[in-house]
């Protein structure tokens, strides 16, 4: 009973927060400490079982970004991507740990621990916030793939500043995380690819299963790159990316099922970090993590930000954004369990500054994003993509494409001869106002139409590239270089 109480009143909050422009982590983990021992009582600090959840969550979150996020729009990032998800983190770890011991009193194994837990951004908190900020497509690229990719390198860190013993040279770590990264990306990219290939061509039986398969290929990358020591993290996301750009059948299915289950996993994981809190004793920790807060708002992401993208040409007011961009969230209270779990000195001193770090500064720059771009001038509306559903007719050896004309679409006034589809293709059926009728040649397309298309195997993919340049340049796409056209233009 208490369960779904929690859970009803966590969806009901995703609308205040979408309101308020408050990330929806900060409602769930207040929920969390609600409930918790200074709230109604419920006693909870099993720190263990939180870090089994709370990665388990994660590795749910990432499979959901990584479906999410668009290749045309995150491959130009890459390059800015990897470097602030390695010299970047660095940068950071160090700016950060200085700044812990110097200003916070904190001894260098503490400083370096809490340094190295906060130098990651939240995939959650990124991928969520971005929803709502219409940025242009770079800045979302970097911003999705330096938040799936950064996991890796600040996991290895945090594991090796809480181990017994002394640290690891910087060089035998820089090592280690080469090693990890290398790893994870190759099982990630083989079990994406394998995993597309596989679901393009098996006609599972019933359409509920496709969500399914999905998730479950995205998880075994993540258990395959743990097991092979490497990053699962980086796996699990570059899987989920792979995927969700391979145009599987039943996808508008798959996307919904895979968000439910990313909704499910951020309150999960924020209510249970929420109870594991005792807000009476944050009161001592509360200048010590500001301190470390504004150190690494106003310095270490900024340095780490204009450093790491110098290489590129970038300009001053989207480093800005991306300074102000770095949003922390449940990866870095996950993280703070580590040191917890291995004993470390003063581990429940390092969790409770960065959860109160986490509150405080998510709670200044979530709400402040969308007036920041928009000052900086960098808000960017774009059209809303066509809705393509694809299921395969495997006896006929071709597929059925349900294709939704959305706002804003050149579709809009276009003859379905027009449309110039590959032989092979044709629209059989025009669905409008909840009418369907069989179109011919000269039949005009509106919006909100939903077309079912016919496709053979062999032009698939051409009949849809041209569905989607047509929706982009209208009919004359093609003879305009419009990309996405049959030419490969």
């Amino acid at each position: 009973m208490i369960c779904s109480l929690v859970l009803l009143i966590a969806v009901a909050a995703v609308r205040i927060s979408s309101r308020s422009g408050l990330p929806s982590l900060l409602i769930y983990l207040g929920i969390g400490v609600a409930i918790g021992q200074d709230g109604i009582g419920v006693h909870f600090n099993d720190v263990g079982l939180t870090q089994v959840i709370g990665y388990a969550a994660l590795v749910v979150i990432l499979a959901e970004g990584g479906l999410g996020t668009k290749w045309h729009e995150v491959r130009p990032a890459l390059p800015s991507a990897a470097l602030l998800s390695t010299v970047g983190v660095a940068l950071s770890v160090g700016i950060t740990a200085s700044a812990a011991h110097y200003l916070a009193g904190m001894e260098w194994r503490q400083a370096l621990i809490i340094g190295a837990v906060v130098s990651s951004t939240d995939a959650a908190a990124v991928f969520s916030v971005l929803r709502n900020v219409p940025l242009p497509a770079r800045l979302t690229g970097v911003l999705e793939a330096e938040s799936g990719f950064n996991d890796a390198p600040v996991v290895i860190l945090v594991v090796a500043f809480s181990a017994a013993g002394p640290v690891d040279h910087w060089y035998v770590l820089v090592g280690k995380i080469a090693l990890e990264l290398a790893i994870g990306a190759a099982i990630g990219l083989t079990i994406g690819l394998l995993g597309a290939y596989g679901m393009r061509h098996v006609a599972l039986p019933a359409s509920g299963l496709y969500p399914i398969a999905v998730m479950a290929i995205a998880t075994a990358a993540y258990a395959g790159g743990a097991l092979a020591h490497g990053s699962g993290f980086l796996a699990v996301y570059l899987a989920a990316l792979i995927l969700g750009n391979a145009k599987l059948p039943h996808w508008p299915a798959t996307r919904g099922f895979a968000e439910g289950l990313g909704w499910i996993a951020q309150i999960g994981m924020f209510v249970l970090l929420g109870l594991l809190v005792t807000p009476h004793e944050l009161g001592d920790d509360i200048l010590p993590a500001l301190i470390v807060g504004l150190v690494l708002t106003m310095v270490a992401r900024p340095v780490s930000v204009f450093l790491s993208t110098a290489p590129f040409r970038t300009a001053w007011q989207e480093k800005v954004l991306l300074s102000w961009a770095g949003l922390r969230g449940a990866v870095p209270i996950v993280l703070a369990t580590i040191p917890m779990v291995a004993g470390v000195d003063d581990s429940r001193t390092i969790f409770n500054i960065v959860f109160v770090l986490v509150i405080v500064y998510t709670l200044v720059q979530g709400p402040t994003l969308p007036w920041l771009a928009r000052r900086l001038r960098l808000g960017e509306t774009e059209p809303e993509d066509l809705g393509i559903e694809s299921a395969p007719l495997e006896r006929l050896r071709g597929h059925l494409l349900s294709v939704s004309v959305p706002e804003g679409s050149k579709m809009h006034g276009v003859e379905v001869g027009e449309l110039r589809l590959p032989a092979g293709a044709a629209v059989t059926l025009v669905v409008r106002d909840g009418k369907s009728s069989v179109p011919g040649p000269t039949t005009v397309l509106r919006l909100g139409d939903e077309l079912l298309v016919v496709a053979t195997d062999p032009v698939r993919d051409a009949a849809e590239k041209r569905l989607r340049a047509v929706s982009e340049g209208g009919k004359l796409a093609g003879w305009l270089g419009t990309p996405g056209t049959l030419k490969g233009k």
